[in-house]
């Protein structure tokens, strides 16, 4: 082909265009499903060609954003356009554009296996205080090396196929051109504006990520439909949550009322309290809590969490309140869930708060914090001291770059080592929290241990079997101090992660984490069938010391006899309400299924249809519940106050 013929007109270059990238789009959402397919496999054929059919939508929307300062520029009517170096500078913006695009989706291919849901608009947030970007950007690189020789190839192609033709010389501008390029600009203002909003009419509305559910069963299954630019531009900023007004004062709070008051006339019991908090142990790897899979032959890879279960109080249903762990946090330590996007990340993070650690210093308990990566990291430092927390000990206090990983932080045990030798220093009572690091990407242990913990079917699992032996010798050397018969123990994970069992790949098995109260020096043991989740931490551990004051706090006593609790979960605005034996998925705007966990773990049968009350039932709750949170979110209402 010579330069002659592959000259074309702009406007059938634009065309030419944007075809190649809605084929590119598809050919990534193909790319996406390959590699998560696993989390797809009850999907059909059909059903996956009908995402594929759905995603166009949204990868129009996608496109005309990112592409819509290169469609004026080469639309306006004037002569200019044809300038060599106007069209040299719009292609190379055509060009860096869609490629930064397109990183955003490979990027997801690997990520999204770890949030369930596709990147969104916090994740500039939930990074900036990180120390390290450039390692972490480079490990994640060198993990994901074929992704990213993928990536340039692909990159290298699109630039190619797209500069196959070149814009004609200018011609003779008339007052005829005029007339029908500015025709054509108003025109491709009307397509653009349609494509943005998903249609015409008025009563349309600009398309956001729930309208992915009109493509699908379950909104596990929406991300297939999406593309990571459309999520990440459609989230941008953080979303305001707007009032509901289900109820009336009074019914509201007979559903569900996150006032907590003093039910009993015994003492405060002032003691010490001590939360250890595990990157990524999902409910799965713990084999005491899995003793029905593999017809009883399942050991899992935490020998010590094991034998703590057993001298524990837990129940057969916990469940984290998010996928992330900047979502865990305020969950844990505040009884803040993350509804949509994080807590800490929302326009509502200034809001008057409490938190365990507030309410106990309050009391007179020297609080610390201990997270063994660089300070500042995840926002955890901001965040404790915003909670009442006074003490904070990273990776600058313990002082030993010898112990660092080269990634995330300090190796787990030494770390705890030095956990446990501070806590010796403080005065009781006190309260103290503790995050992990090492069982975090890219999975590895320290030279010395290599070999010695099984590997499994999952790359996580041979870290959490380091990070067991860390927490066994932790509990090692806290038996030998003087504050530890004194003190409760509440073990939990910060979220779940990827699953192997077929048993935690669904709705529920996504957010299922061990949840643990020990205490040392007295009887506190058992297994319940009552819901637990991390929300919950808080309110029961003031419950088990009869702390006498109100306190506000959105989740139950894991101790009261009532069963009138539930657990709520929300990801990429999803709401999942766990009561008794259901889990109920809702929209946002209805509900889309019910499940019995306790007959159908697998969530094979939708009930939504067949449970009519029972759906009405948790409907209710959901109602109440979103009540309570938006309007105290937006009226500044997340502390007891007096009437």
């Amino acid at each position: 082909m010579n330069q002659k013929k592959r000259q074309q007109s702009v406007y059938l270059i634009l065309i030419y265009q944007f075809v190649l990238l809605l084929a590119l789009y598809a050919l990534c959402r193909l790319g996406f499903f390959m590699i998560n397919k696993s989390l797809f496999k009850h999907l059909t054929s059909s059903e996956i060609a009908y995402t594929f059919l759905g995603g166009i939508k949204f990868d129009i929307v996608a496109l005309l954003y990112i592409n819509s300062l290169y469609i004026v520029l080469q639309s306006v009517p004037f002569p200019f356009k044809y300038h060599p170096n106007y069209q040299k500078f719009a292609k190379w913006l055509f060009i860096v554009t869609n490629c930064v695009g397109f990183l955003a989706n490979f990027i997801d291919f690997a990520y999204y296996k770890f949030t369930l849901k596709r990147t969104t608009g916090s994740v500039f947030s939930q990074f900036s205080h990180e120390q390290n970007k450039m390692k972490l950007t480079a490990d994640f690189l060198l993990e994901y090396w074929h992704l990213l020789l993928v990536f340039v190839l692909f990159v290298l192609a699109f630039a190619k196929l797209s500069q196959l033709f070149k814009a004609v010389n200018k011609p003779k501008f008339t007052w005829k051109t005029y007339v029908l390029q500015t025709a054509a600009l108003l025109l491709i203002a009307f397509l653009f504006i349609g494509g943005v909003r998903g249609g015409w009419r008025h009563s349309t509305r600009p398309i956001t990520l729930s309208n992915a559910g009109d493509y699908v069963k379950a909104p596990g299954d929406m991300s297939l439909v999406l593309n990571t630019p459309f999520s990440i531009m459609k989230t941008l900023g953080s979303s305001k949550l707007k009032p509901v007004n289900y109820f009336d004062e009074a019914s509201l709070n007979r559903i569900y009322n996150p006032i907590h008051l003093p039910s009993d006339t015994n003492s405060f019991k002032k003691l010490n309290v001590v939360f250890l908090i595990i990157e990524s142990l999902g409910k799965e790897h713990v084999g005491a809590l899995n003793k029905d899979q593999l017809n009883g032959k399942y050991k899992g890879f935490t020998p010590f969490i094991d034998s703590l279960v057993e001298q524990s109080f837990t129940s057969t249903h916990t469940y984290a309140n998010g996928r992330k762990s900047i979502d865990a946090l305020p969950s844990v330590i505040s009884s803040i869930p993350s509804i949509n996007e994080p807590f800490v990340l929302s326009q509502y993070s200034s809001n008057n708060t409490t938190s365990i650690a507030k309410l106990l210093g309050d009391e007179g308990y020297y609080t610390a914090f201990f997270h063994g990566a660089p300070n500042g990291s995840m926002g955890f430092s901001a965040y404790t001291n915003l909670a009442g927390i006074k003490h904070y000990y990273g990776k600058t206090e313990y002082n030993n770059d010898a112990d660092f990983d080269g990634i995330w932080g300090i190796w787990d045990d030494p770390f705890m080592q030095y956990m446990a030798k501070t806590i010796n220093t403080f005065p009781q009572p006190f309260f103290s929290a503790f995050f992990s690091v090492s069982s975090h990407h890219p999975f590895k242990v320290p030279p010395q241990y290599q070999g010695k913990f099984p590997k499994g079917n999952l790359p996580i699992q041979e870290p959490l079997g380091y990070t067991d032996m860390a927490i066994r010798n932790f509990f090692n050397a806290a038996k030998k101090m003087p504050w530890y018969n004194n003190t409760l123990f509440v073990l939990c994970a910060d979220h779940a992660t990827v699953s192997y069992l077929p048993d935690y790949q669904t709705t529920a098995g996504y957010f299922s984490i061990p949840i643990l109260f020990y205490f040392p020096g007295g009887e506190l043991k058992g297994k319940t069938d009552k819901i637990i989740q991390q929300i919950d931490i808080m309110p029961s551990v003031l419950s088990f010391l009869h702390y006498p004051k109100p306190y506000f706090a959105f989740g139950f006593n894991a101790f009261d006899n009532k069963t009138d609790n539930f657990a709520v979960n929300n990801n990429d605005g999803t709401f999942n309400l766990y009561h008794g034996d259901y889990l109920l998925t809702n929209d946002g705007q209805k509900s889309t299924s019910l499940f019995n966990l306790k007959q159908d773990r697998r969530n094979t049968k939708n009930l939504i249809n067949e449970q009519p009350q029972i759906k009405a039932q948790l409907e209710e709750k959901l109602k109440a519940f979103v009540q309570q949170y938006n309007n105290r979110m937006i009226n500044n209402q997340l502390t007891y106050r007096k009437n």
